[in-house]
């Protein structure tokens, strides 16, 4: 279940879906997602489909990673990209292949070890890592090119908003639990904003604070 060939059905179906960039394809097929879910769910890796990680998490379905790396790659070449979530590692180390360097932060320890264990198993040395909590962003490495989110706020936190650089992009999922939509937001200017609604999602709340 983890052969090429099964890597390729899942390219296929996300090609149908609209997916075209040869960058993210390239992406998907080369990460081996069986490697971020527990074994007991390798069969089911390369479905099309989010599934549990623990600590009442998940690896967000691939459509949706595919998606949304795609949108932020629309405006060139990514140089700094800040992943809010590291959860299982998967959309940070899809990241890796498309951005010079990815910041990602995740506030529930446990996952976040995990996540570096698998990008030293890939050798993904582009990819930084923090235990915080991602409303908040990373400062310290401030401005990125673009920002996303793998976890659901009901209202942006304006933190985030300040740390991507003009010209920059926000990919962030919105609203309450069956309410949510992914929203684009590119920073046109110091304070000026402009959003965008792409399609209904689900994922998982954004919570404040780390465990």
């Amino acid at each position: 279940m983890t052969s090429m060939r099964t890597r390729e059905r899942l390219i296929s179906r996300l090609q149908e879906g609209g997916i075209n960039d040869p960058r993210v394809l390239d992406a998907i097929r080369s990460i081996p997602r069986h490697i971020f879910v527990d074994e007991a769910l390798s069969s089911r890796a390369y479905e099309d489909t989010a599934l549990p990680i623990g600590y009442g998490q998940t690896i967000s379905q691939p459509y949706i990673v595919a998606r949304m790396t795609e949108v932020l790659l629309t405006t060139g070449p990514l140089d700094k990209v800040l992943e809010i979530g590291t959860g299982s590692g998967y959309q940070a180390a899809i990241l890796s292949l498309v951005a010079k360097q990815v910041y990602t932060v995740e506030r529930i320890e446990p996952l976040l070890m995990l996540a570096r264990e698998r990008f030293q198993e890939l050798m993904l040395r582009n990819i930084r890592t923090q235990h915080s909590d991602g409303t908040i962003g990373w400062p310290a490495h401030e401005p990125y090119d673009a920002i996303i989110a793998t976890a659901a706020p009901e209202h942006i936190p304006q933190a985030l908003l300040r740390q991507v650089n003009i010209g920059g992009r926000v990919i962030i999922p919105v609203g309450r639990h069956g309410m949510q939509k992914l929203v684009l937001i590119h920073r046109l200017a110091d304070d000026n904003f402009e959003q965008q609604e792409l399609e209904a999602v689900s994922f998982v709340p954004m919570l404040q604070g780390n465990q």
